[in-house]
This record gives C-alpha cells, sequence and structure tokens, in this order.
C-alpha cells in the first residue's frame, strides 16, 4: 500500500495524523541530519501499522518533507 506523508522534522512532539486520502501528517523530534528523521518516520509509520519496520520503505522524497511511502501490508 502507498501512502503520502508530509514530514515535519525537528518538531516538539511527535504525533501522526491522518488526513484524507491516504494522507498523513507526520511530526518527529528527530532532526533531517544523517537520516534520523526518516528512520523515525519508517519507526512510526510501522508502529502505526502494526507491521515489521522492515516492510516500510520510502519510495520517493528521501531529501524532501513529501515523500511516498511503500508499507507492505
Amino acid at each position: 500500500m502507498y501512502v503520502r506523508a508530509d514530514v515535519t522534522p525537528g518538531a516538539k512532539k511527535e504525533n501522526i495524523t491522518t488526513l484524507a486520502n491516504k494522507t498523513f501528517q507526520i511530526r518527529v523530534t528527530e532532526k533531517r541530519e544523517r537520516n534520523m528523521a526518516n528512520t523515525r518516520v519508517r519507526e512510526l509509520l510501522a508502529k502505526h501499522f502494526a507491521v515489521p519496520i522492515g516492510s516500510v520503505r520510502i519510495v520517493t522524497g528521501h531529501r524532501s518533507t513529501r515523500k511516498i511511502i511503500n508499507i507492505d501490508i
């Protein structure tokens, strides 16, 4: 399943908000440096969908705040 995510790195609090049409607003406390924010996004989505972290893969947007993510359910 493909989902879209708008990510805010360096936020004060972490949360996932579901918007319309398989789009998520994700706020993470990690910074952009050394791929830490992307790793945390994968962890949060894996927990949200109750799948292993290996099942969550960023397809596009590795350096952008807008991402398309593939989740193997």
